[in-house]
Parts: C-alpha cells; sequence; structure tokens
C-alpha cells in the first residue's frame, strides 16, 4: 500500500484531474478533499460512496483510500499533520485533534448541516481565489480560511460522539471515547476491567463516571457504536456477513446476527436488502 508524507506543516493546492494517480493510499497526515466538479466514487477503508460537487472528505492518518472518476473532476486538497492542529490555539476546541480522527466513522461527506455546506463552498471558493492570486500575506489568509475549513468540519463531526455528552466533559472523557472507537473491532480491549485498568479507574467508579459524564451507560455506548459501523459495512461495501462478523469480533455469522437483531430488531441480511431498496 502506498504511504504518503508531507514536508510542510500545511499544504494547499488545486487538481484537475481525470483518474486517481494512486490507489488506496495511506497518509500519516489529515487530508480534506473537497468536490468542486465532477463525481465518481470515494473507496476508504473497504466501503464506496457516490461523490458530488460540494462534499467534503476527510481522510486521516488510519485511513486508506481513493477515487475512481466518472470523467474530469477538479478538487481543493488540504493536508495538515496532528502538529499542524496542535500548534493552533483553539478557543473552545481544546480536543479538536480527537474529533477529527472520529471522521473515519462517516466515511461520507463531513458536511451534515445545510447551511454549513454553504459556508464550506464560500470558503473553499476564497481559498482557490487566494492561491491564484498569491500576494502580500497569502500564506497567514490561507491559514485562516483552513482553520475555519477545520472548525466546521470538527462541529459536523461532533454529532457522532453521544448526544448528551456534558459541555463540560472532562479530557479523560475524551481520551475514553477515543480508545473505545480506536478499539471498537476488538472486543476483548472494551471490557470494563481493561479500560478501567488503562485509565486507572476501579471498574466500580468507571461505569458511573462515564455516565455521568455522557448521559448513558458504558455498554450501551460501545453497543451503539459497533451498530453503527455494521450498518455502514452493510450499507456501503460487499462484505459478506463472516467477513464483518471477523472485522468486529464476532465468533461467527450467528453471534453477529443475534447482536444486530436484539438491537435493530432484523437480522444483517434484512438491514442490507432494506438499505439496498431506500437506494434504488
Amino acid at each position: 500500500m502506498a504511504r504518503e508524507n508531507i514536508s510542510k506543516s500545511l499544504e494547499v493546492y488545486y487538481e484537475k484531474v481525470n483518474c486517481c494517480p494512486l490507489r488506496d493510499r495511506q497518509f500519516n497526515f489529515f487530508e480534506f478533499v473537497y468536490v468542486l466538479s465532477g463525481n465518481g466514487v470515494h473507496g476508504i477503508n473497504g466501503n464506496e460512496l457516490r461523490f458530488e460537487p460540494g462534499d467534503l472528505f476527510l481522510i486521516t492518518p488510519k485511513d486508506y483510500h481513493s477515487f475512481d472518476l466518472d470523467s474530469i473532476c477538479e478538487f481543493m486538497v488540504i493536508r495538515f499533520g496532528e502538529y499542524y492542529v496542535r500548534e493552533y490555539q483553539w478557543k473552545s476546541i481544546d480536543h479538536i485533534e480527537c474529533l477529527l480522527y472520529n471522521a473515519s466513522d462517516l466515511s461520507g461527506s463531513v458536511l451534515i448541516n445545510q447551511e454549513d455546506k454553504k459556508m464550506v463552498g464560500s470558503l473553499v471558493q476564497h481559498l482557490h481565489q487566494t492561491l491564484i492570486q498569491e500576494s502580500v500575506y497569502t500564506e497567514d489568509l490561507v491559514r485562516h480560511l483552513v482553520n475555519a475549513l477545520i472548525v466546521i468540519a470538527a462541529r459536523n463531526i461532533a454529532i457522532i460522539k453521544p448526544k448528551n455528552i456534558s459541555p463540560h466533559a472532562d479530557n479523560r472523557i475524551l481520551q475514553l471515547l477515543d480508545y473505545i472507537q480506536e478499539h471498537i473491532r476488538y472486543p476483548a480491549r472494551l471490557t470494563i476491567a481493561v479500560i478501567a485498568e488503562r485509565f486507572d479507574l476501579s471498574p466500580t467508579y468507571l461505569g458511573s463516571y462515564f455516565r455521568k459524564q455522557c448521559n448513558e451507560s458504558l455498554q450501551h455506548y460501545i453497543s451503539s457504536y459497533r451498530i453503527r459501523l455494521i450498518e455502514h459495512r452493510l450499507r456501503f461495501s460487499d462484505k459478506r456477513v463472516h467477513e464483518i462478523a471477523d472485522e468486529f469480533g464476532f465468533a461467527d455469522e450467528s453471534h453477529i446476527n443475534k447482536f444486530f437483531k436484539r438491537h435493530q430488531g432484523m437480522s444483517l441480511k434484512q438491514y442490507r436488502d432494506s438499505a439496498t431498496k431506500v437506494t434504488d
């Protein structure tokens, strides 16, 4: 698998292409890809989704992805490392890096709010013009525009966090959520005992602490998060049930079907069939 690096803390460029030069690329940095024009399919982490103008994708350092283009497409590409996020003094989003990593759970465009989609379209146009008409203070202006895009993306990504998470949530709960999402495919790493030891908490206190911070139980959050990812696999990949079961640490198809039916009231096949009908 091709792996790419960046030499600067921030790289921004426009490209007009009729094919994706590299397949299944994996980065050691974050990359925004905004679709200015054209259509095609974006493949990321085994999922495939159609893209169109106005979509904004965020690829994280742990993702692999590629584009299949229907015809000539125009993109604005923004690349930045973890250090770029850390060095900027965000006023109220001190866990923005944690939020950005959760873009992997969306796979599609990170723009969920329609008003934000319009705002991003305008910001990207200004960014494009700034690059074309390079002048004094261009670098500073580019950074301001990019930082605005990062904040807008972060507040859209935040929607996938627990809906009732406390606005005053401490840094440890954010690290705990990040840990759960990183290890969601490894059930043995998500037992109460293991998580408690990892975060130096007693197993008894862990449950009450999580509920106080997120207004739901730890097990409910883990199950709901796993369900959301399984649904994503069923809707946007061609993986078979036994492959999905293996990916998420279930013993076999029967085990994952029982888990899924208990939460969703239907089998994985029934869910995939219903999702396909809606798409058609």
